[in-house]
């Protein structure tokens, strides 16, 4: 039995606004709502909303037999609840369904996980809190910001609690290996990979619309044929891609919309079925470790992270940003913690890469040249620190810093410790309560008893015979 996984991620970052050096120290608002509320509406309008009722209608059509994931960032959460608000109930009515899986990823598409053990653990929990808190759903599968993974990741997402990770599936670390399996991290075998297939959802995501293609036109048919036609052990397909895929990458008057919602006849006909990732790693097993020693992504043909971390530059902007990321976490100002959770968006490094310039890439970013994407950005990060510093100034040595964080870690500790006690202490109170209760009854339905005892003693007695 063949079956399908697919994997729809949204994200939307909040774009900057064009913050001059004369700003730092005057401004502390660094986002264009308008470009932020006319992308996400237009979007929304044109593919979010359209793709999300073509899933239901297929979810309804099978009768349950279409199934799916979603991956959505926090920041993507906000702009649509802000913009978009109907997009978030047709979410609702997905979930409602539960033949939508929805998949954890970073609160704000980040890099943290390859800077930042500590931030990426919570940037994760915050999504998962809030996709709870939207649609009661708790995420057991984890894509990670633009499918990146490694051996060093794989151990943190365990201890996270996730039993499986969708990622790319990179030529360069699987060589003559399939990614139409289910692999075990090398690291950490409790955790489970799912492997991007890279051809076929370019097929869907890249060539549907290219007419110079030599399967052009490609129809859902014609696609079924290409995953039926996989060896017969290779049991599972994963096609992961944004959902702006449908309506916004590739037009509706492309026929988009019409070839996704033919896939499942197709794929009936042809005996294959539609899993969600949670099915996948639990129908299926493992076929060997497989080890990602270099971080890889879906990003460009590298399949590396170079795309966000290739040129000095971008490594320069990240250092800064992520240098601050401790005290960050100690302070309490709400508004401080929101700017540096939209500053994390991967998308405005991804605007300083020198690579993309010219090539695909160019049309995803709202500025003329990566050195003008970098000093804006540096424009914000340094009114930014500026703000950081005034709550913990630069005069707080690295050792004054260590000290605070060594004591504020020991209180934690020793809040669990407390809370732990305080557990099992309630718990043996209530075992004391049931066990005294069971006896107070037993006492009690004993004394209840002997007069009863007697009294029918009574009753049976025969009477003494008088002499004669």
């Amino acid at each position: 039995m063949k079956a399908i996984c697919f994997n729809f991620a949204i994200h939307q970052p909040y774009r900057l606004k064009r913050y001059r050096f004369f700003d730092i120290g005057n401004d502390h608002y660094y986002y264009d709502d308008f470009l932020n509320d006319d992308i996400v509406t237009r979007i929304a309008t044109q593919s979010y909303i359209p793709a999300a009722e073509a899933l239901l209608r297929m979810i309804e059509e099978t009768k349950g037999a279409f199934r799916c994931s979603l991956s959505i960032t926090g920041t993507a959460l906000e702009q649509l609840e802000q913009y978009v608000p109907e997009f978030i109930d047709l979410l609702g009515k997905l979930a409602a369904t539960g033949k939508v899986e929805f998949v954890a990823e970073t609160y704000s598409h980040s890099l943290a996980s390859l800077v930042d053990p500590e931030e990426f653990a919570q940037q994760v929990k915050a999504n998962c809190d809030r996709l709870h808190q939207l649609f009661g759903v708790k995420p057991k599968v984890i894509r990670n910001t633009e499918l990146i993974y490694s051996d060093e990741i794989a151990p943190q997402l365990t201890a996270m609690g996730f039993k499986g990770c969708i990622t790319e599936g990179a030529k360069h670390i699987l060589g003559w290996k399939s990614p139409n399996y289910v692999y075990a991290a090398a690291s950490s075998p409790k955790l489970k990979l799912l492997l991007k297939n890279s051809k076929l959802t370019d097929d869907i995501t890249s060539r549907f619309s290219d007419t110079t293609w030599d399967e052009y036109p490609l129809t859902a048919d014609k696609f079924m044929d290409w995953i039926a036609s996989t060896p017969a052990e290779e049991q599972i397909i994963n096609l992961c891609m944004n959902l702006d895929t449908f309506g916004s990458l590739q037009p509706a008057g492309t026929g988009i919309f019409q070839f996704l919602e033919a896939l499942p006849r197709f794929a009936a006909e042809r005996g294959i079925e539609f899993w969600t990732p949670t099915e996948a790693i639990t129908k299926l097993k493992s076929v060997g470790e497989l080890s990602v020693p270099y971080p890889m992504s879906a990003a460009d043909e590298a399949r590396d992270t170079s795309a966000w971390l290739g040129n000095q530059l971008q490594r320069e902007a990240v250092k800064k940003l992520y240098d601050a990321g401790e005290r960050v976490r100690l302070c309490e100002d709400r508004r401080l913690k929101q700017d540096w959770q939209y500053l994390q968006a991967s998308d405005h490094f991804f605007y300083m890469s020198t690579k993309h310039f010219g090539g695909g890439g160019a049309g995803f970013s709202p500025y003329e040249t990566p050195f003008q994407a970098f000093t804006n950005y540096m424009n914000v990060l340094a009114d930014f620190l500026v703000r950081v510093d005034e709550q913990y100034p630069l005069s707080v040595d690295n050792e004054e810093l260590n000290s605070l964080l060594k004591t504020i870690r020991n209180q934690e500790r020793e809040i669990e410790q407390l809370t732990r006690e305080k557990d099992s202490m309630r718990q043996d109170l209530e075992q004391y309560n049931i066990e005294h209760k069971t006896r107070e009854t037993a006492e009690v339905a004993a004394a209840e008893a002997k007069p009863k005892a007697k009294a029918k003693a009574k009753t049976v007695r025969k009477p003494k015979a008088k002499a004669e």
